[in-house]
């Protein structure tokens, strides 16, 4: 833990901590030179002292530097104190999603659509620069005392590459898609469905697949179909539920084509919300049909997600990652 008062790069002056994690720790800070607060990320030693891990944070975090959105935080600088890596962040004054939704059970139908189409406007200019979030969910999302949802940890969430749950809370294995949760290539589809799961949780209260470990979540996302939200929820429109669903299908190839697409979409629902604009894919089942996995791929899945529990559990605290 940085004590209050430090300086870091003879810019950054510490104020408080305001979040701890598996992987990081957030800090409050004064950034002395433009007279502005910022938050600062400071990786853990154990990530910091990985030459590898390090490179990547840092090309990242360059790389995330270069969006400006304003669903999207910004990132502002890089740096390195006494062998610790850092990135410094705007400060949003606000709460996470995750926190509105447990404070709220559930959210409106109008208010679920204005955060869904925030978010995938974020998602969309990201996309755009070739960057992949790979860890949407709740508690990636920061709704700002203005009004504003703002996505956040986009660099890490990249450089974690197809491993994201090793630098999260157990939590995020909720909202991986299928593709993750086997380790393969993830890409702007996998983004969406992480959204579809968030769109899900937003308007039932909770999400879809629950487990008594991470390895039978990850399974359920691969393996089973999800009840349908207006069977929880029978206010919901119709074409808002076709959304959530396409979003969430099993094969990437049958989502959305991108969030421009799924914002597109999710703006007819106010006007149209019994409409048929949706288009799901053919022969498919809305919700997305049973996989069956053979005995070696199951394996798979168990052996690296075991792995990342360990990891996980070896780390102290939660919600700065």
């Amino acid at each position: 833990m940085i004590e209050s008062g430090t300086m870091l790069k003879n810019r950054y002056r510490i104020e408080e901590r305001i979040g701890s994690g598996g992987m990081a720790e957030v800090y409050k800070a004064m950034d002395t030179s433009l007279n502005r607060y910022v938050a600062i990320k400071m990786l853990r030693s154990e990530y910091s002292s990985d030459a590898t891990f390090v490179k990547k944070f840092k090309g990242e975090a360059q790389s995330a530097a270069g969006l400006s959105h304003p669903n999207i935080v910004s990132v502002y600088d890089f740096g390195e104190e006494n062998g610790t890596q850092f990135i410094v962040m705007e400060l949003v004054e606000g709460i996470t999603l995750k926190n509105y939704i447990e404070m709220k059970g559930k959210l409106d139908i109008k208010e679920a659509l204005n955060i869904s189409v925030q978010i995938a406007m974020g998602l969309s200019a990201a996309h755009d620069k070739r960057i992949i979030h790979r860890d949407i969910k709740p508690q990636n999302i920061i709704m700002s005392r203005d009004g504003n949802v703002k996505v956040t940890d986009l660099g890490i969430a990249k450089m974690a590459d197809s491993t994201t749950i090793t630098t999260t809370a157990a939590g995020t294995v909720q909202y991986i898609s299928p593709e993750q949760a086997r380790g393969g290539y993830s890409d702007e589809k996998s983004d969406i469905y992480s959204l579809g799961i968030t769109m899900y949780e937003m308007v039932t209260g909770d999400v879809p697949f629950q487990g008594e470990t991470n390895v039978a979540v990850a399974l359920l996302h691969i393996q089973s179909e999800m009840v349908p939200p207006r069977e929880i929820e029978p206010s919901i429109p119709v074409s808002f539920e076709k959304i959530i669903l396409k979003c969430t299908q099993k094969k990437p190839d049958y989502r959305y084509a991108s969030a421009r697409d799924l914002i597109a979409d999710l703006r007819k629902v106010l006007s149209h919300p019994d409409g048929e604009y949706v288009v799901m894919p053919k022969k498919v089942a809305p919700s997305g049909s049973t996989v069956i996995m053979n005995d070696d791929e199951v394996e798979s899945v168990k052996a690296g997600i075991e792995r990342d529990d360990k990891e996980v559990i070896s780390s102290s605290g939660a919600g700065a990652d």
